[in-house]
């Protein structure tokens, strides 16, 4: 809004200088009867240093220069030693100038001069005059016999009185009269300025408040129509609490910490909304630590060096109202989710934790460790990830205890309905406490279980390799869907994730494997279903199975080869061997394994001439250039060739 014409006019209290063409204007002292101006004359250098050097004399004496000249002279002799003619040479050159000094005083008065001397002396003059009628007046009364005395030629007052003589001052020049009333002009329209800003101002302020006042209710029906909880705000210390009193609240307080949320966890979880102008916008948290759960994951990448990564932290705080609550609600939840971490975090039955204050270190799985730390938010927003993969366990970590924390709140809330009387569903969980943090170390555990058991049965598959059996391996880490695995964070249900292994040889033979979280393990064969404890008898099963395979694989080879020898093939579990017996000879193929778990097999021939001695024919390794069937097929071809 543009102001009003009369509120632009300004008047200066500069007093001016000079003329509109550029002219200076001469100061005005006097105006004559006559209507003549007597300015202000222009200083003269000379004549000024004229009357200072004037003012010495009458001041300081005739004799000042002489002093001087006595002071230099001694100085002159303890300091620099001037010689005695230097110094009556400058003597008489000071006598001379005051000799100049007095013609210049001798001579003829200016009229400025006149005049200042005339202002001077005029007003003692007329104090002098008072007083001398004072004393006149004072005499006639106290000689009232003697005949006054004519001092002057005044009209005297009547003798039987004593009155008071009024001495006013003369009134100022007209110059003097003008710039008086120009000073007063320019202090009332000072004074009318400072006054039309203080109503300015307070109107601009009852308008900001205003203002303010009707954002505050725009404000508060936003939060309320998001959904989020006003709480009457306690009355102001030294209240009226009385009967009688207004105990209403005069205010509100927003409340958006969780419903079943500790006291201490919904006390800080507190905000209002500010009736004054701040910084940190309409919304004001005094509890608010700014502080972020981070979540890092420090495990083997895929060179085998140990990498950490972290969560990916986002602010939800956009500016708005709304953003304001939920970043301030996330920062509080994730405080509560790392408060109930570090009361799990010493009673863990399968992991070690470390705890400070703001950091826990899990040895959650073999290399593999599990850190939860509290940081601050301008440092959790510009952190580096780290490996993809594992960042993304980290994000679904963090979001795994969200759910957690729910999960727990829903069965505090159970508890708490029951002990009211209201009738509530049993479940698994009923009547203890739910956890937080063993799911996401029987997760990670059960993550690192799997990959253990991929490694050792992929590592068979290779060895199987060079025996030209077909192979196929199908691998599942995670048999439930996606609606099973969201069921899982019910109240109701327990924590369980399984998976398989089928291993197929040759098309014909299987051996599955079943596994639950954390640590589970059960093979499944044809004759029996075994629970494995360790991946060490994992292995042994592994061998011995594929052994077993191969030697019967043996055994059916041999036959077919040795069918016009009349020839028999078998397998004897107690020497671990294939047999082929035929007439003049007796073949054995026995299957090993080297340290890195390769595939060999050894070929002894028993004559039945020289029964009990075996003869080692051949062994097979790795470093053959064909299969190990092939290997085998030559071997029984060569020993019938002999034969």
């Amino acid at each position: 809004m543009e102001e009003p014409p009369w509120k632009k006019i300004k008047l200066s209290l500069e007093r001016p200088y000079k003329y509109d063409d550029g002219k200076l204007i001469p100061v005005l002292q006097d105006i004559t009867p006559e209507g003549i101006h007597i300015n202000e004359p222009k200083d003269d250098p000379a004549r000024g240093l004229g009357d200072r050097l004037r003012r010495i004399f009458i001041e300081r004496g005739i004799d000042f220069f002489d002093k001087n000249r006595g002071q230099s002279l001694q100085e002159g002799i303890l300091t620099n030693g001037r010689n005695r003619a230097d110094t009556e040479d400058e003597a008489l050159r000071d006598v001379k100038s005051h000799e100049e000094n007095e013609e210049q005083s001798d001579r003829a008065m200016t009229p400025e001069e006149l005049f200042k001397m005339r202002m001077e002396i005029l007003p003692q003059l007329y104090t002098a005059l008072g007083e001398t009628s004072h004393a006149k007046e004072l005499l006639s009364l106290i000689l009232p016999s003697t005949s006054p005395i004519q001092l002057s030629s005044i009209p005297s007052l009547p003798s039987s009185t004593l009155t008071a003589t009024i001495v006013t001052k003369p009134p100022s020049i007209p110059s003097v009269q003008a710039f008086n009333a120009q000073l007063v002009v320019g202090g009332k329209d000072e004074a009318l300025r400072k006054a039309s800003d203080i109503f300015k101002t307070a109107a601009e302020s009852m308008e900001r408040g205003a203002a303010r006042g009707d954002k505050y209710w725009v404000d508060a029906l936003k939060i309320r129509r998001a959904n989020w909880g006003l709480i009457p705000a306690p009355l102001p210390f030294g209240a009226a609490t009385g009967k009688g009193a207004d105990k209403t609240s005069k205010d509100f307080l927003i409340s958006f910490g969780l419903e079943e949320s500790p006291p201490h966890i919904r006390r800080r979880a507190i905000g209002y909304m500010a009736t004054y102008k701040t910084d940190s916008g309409a919304l004001v948290f005094p509890h608010r630590r700014r502080t972020r759960l981070r979540v890092s994951l420090r495990m083997p990448d895929s060179n085998g060096s140990l990498c950490l990564s972290h969560n990916t932290i986002v602010s939800a705080d956009d500016g708005s109202l709304d953003g304001s609550l939920r970043a301030a609600q996330q920062e509080i939840v994730e405080q509560e989710i790392f408060a109930v971490l570090i009361k799990e975090a010493g009673n863990l039955p399968t992991a070690s934790a470390r705890v400070s204050e703001r950091l826990i270190v899990i040895d959650a799985a073999q290399r593999m460790e599990l850190l939860f730390e509290l940081i601050d938010e301008e440092d959790s927003l510009s952190l580096q990830t780290g490996n993809e993969a594992t960042a993304a366990k980290c994000d679904l970590i963090a979001s795994i205890l969200h759910a957690l924390l729910l999960r727990m709140h829903s069965h505090l809330k159970t508890e708490r309905l029951g002990s009211s009387g209201v009738a509530r569903v049993s479940g698994p969980l009923n009547g203890r406490p739910t956890p937080l943090l063993q799911p996401v170390i029987d997760l990670l555990q059960y993550q690192g279980f799997c990959e253990r058991i991929k490694t050792e049965v992929n590592r068979m598959v290779r060895a199987l390799g060079v025996t030209s059996l077909p192979c196929s391996l199908r691998i599942t880490s995670v048999g439930e869907n996606g609606r099973e695995l969201a069921n899982i964070l019910n109240e109701d249900s327990v924590w369980t994730i399984g998976g398989e292994a089928i291993l197929r040889i040759d098309d014909r033979h299987t051996l599955r494997l079943t596994f639950l979280s954390p640590s589970s393990l059960t093979a499944h064969l044809p004759q029996a279903t075994l629970t494995l404890s360790s991946i060490s008898q994992l292995v042994q099963l592994l061998c011995d199975e594929i052994e077993h395979y191969i030697l019967n694989r043996i055994c059916e080879l041999g036959s077919e080869i040795c069918d016009r020898v009349d020839g028999t093939w078998f397998v004897d579990p107690v020497s671990g061997r294939s047999v082929g017996r035929w007439e003049g000879c007796v073949l054995n193929f026995r299957v090993f394994y080297e340290e890195d778990y390769s595939i060999c097999c050894s070929a002894f021939r028993l004559d039945h001439g020289r029964t009990g001695q075996e003869t080692l024919l051949e062994t097979y390794s790795t470093e053959s250039m064909i299969s190990l069937l092939s290997w085998v097929r030559k071997t029984i071809e060569r020993t019938l060739s002999v034969l």
